[in-house]
């Protein structure tokens, strides 16, 4: 199998690393990560206008890709910056609106902002315990961390109809939405609907809720992959630099061990979400996808534990990166399943 990206996602590639290189330095994507609206307004415009929505959709839905391949080009490099941007509720959103046919010009251009609400406080992961209701256009619940709903324009809400699930557009204007910072900096939301309308715009929409969920769950792998890059590096570069005893620590053979298990673990990380990415859309996504999400969460907590480690006390300060990817890396583990929940969605496949 060729592994090297095609001329044009090389292309993205490369556009997009210079862009973020350029635009999010790690004090601006603190400072604008952690403070109400928990991401950068203007340059989510300059984002959107490289065309990086443009590639989570497919060509039939208005977009330039929507593979699993650009999705994991995209959210590699957002990782690698350790962007806080809401790309991952643009991507689930475009999943969901081509699924229903419709219109996602404003979307991809970035002018609309949507954030997709599953999970609620007591089903966080597991949509068959969903409460939230929807009665003659009239919806009723709460939608718990709602990703990048601090910031969107309209939700795509799941909700029980008769038998089944459907999809609304609610406006947020409409919802009662309080949005805060996670751990991490990235921005999210409690979205509580009392009788709020929506506009059905999916009904069965199971099968159209889990391809929404595996390419998301592409996307944060894919985003975990590029901060772990970067961590090894860092720690790397910081083996080489600090002495002790008159040389370089890096020269010590227990802490190259270390390195390169922290490298083993990446590359095999790297390998299952190619794998997941390629099966995204077909009948083994899920599986693949939770495969990867399990393996993810193992491996970036053991990279982030053990570049803390060879730190020593400046990872754990806030004006080091390290701690910042550190964070990131726990986090992922959290959203859309975490390792314990996909190792029992594997088992039980």
């Amino acid at each position: 199998m060729n592994f090297d990206l095609t001329e044009d996602r090389q292309m993205l590639q490369d556009s997009l690393r210079r862009f973020l290189k350029d635009k999010y330095g790690i004090e601006h994507r603190n400072e604008v990560a952690y403070t109400a609206p928990f991401h950068d307004p203007a340059k989510w415009t300059e984002l959107t206008e490289l065309g990086a929505l443009f590639a989570l959709a497919s060509e039939e839905a208005g977009g330039m890709g929507g593979t699993g391949f650009d999705i994991s080009v995209v959210f590699e490099e957002l990782g690698r910056a350790l962007n806080p941007e809401p790309v991952l509720g643009a991507l689930m959103a475009s999943r969901l609106l081509a699924a229903a046919g419709a219109d996602q010009e404003a979307l991809l251009s970035g002018t609309k902002r949507y954030a997709v609400g599953l999970g609620e406080l007591d089903a966080p992961y597991d949509l068959s315990q969903m409460t939230t209701t929807a009665t003659d256009g009239k919806l009723s619940g709460r939608k718990s961390i709602v990703y990048g709903g601090q910031a969107a324009d309209a939700f795509l809400i799941a909700a029980k109809s008769g038998d089944g699930l459907a999809i609304y557009e609610v406006a947020a204007a409409d919802a009662s939405v309080t949005g805060y910072a996670l751990m991490d900096g990235a921005g999210a939301a409690e979205v509580v609907l009392e009788n709020t309308p929506g506009t059905l715009i999916l009904d069965n929409a199971e099968a159209a809720i889990a391809d929404a969920v595996n390419a998301g769950i592409v996307g944060l792998c894919s985003e975990a992959v590029g901060a772990m890059d970067v961590l090894h590096a860092m720690t790397v570069d910081y083996l080489k630099q600090r002495k002790q005893f008159g040389r370089p620590i890096g020269t010590f053979q227990v802490l190259q061990h270390r390195a390169v298990d922290m490298l083993t673990e990446i590359e095999q990380s790297r390998s299952i979400v190619i794998k997941a990415a390629a099966e995204l859309g077909g009948p083994d996504a899920a599986r693949y996808a939770s495969m990867a999400k399990n393996l993810i969460g193992r491996a970036g907590r053991l990279v982030a534990e053990e570049a803390i480690q060879m730190h020593g006390g400046i990872a754990m300060t806030w004006e080091y990166p390290g701690s910042h990817y550190g964070k990131r890396l726990i986090m992922i583990d959290a959203q859309l399943g975490d390792t314990d929940y996909h190792l029992s969605q594997v088992m039980a496949a």
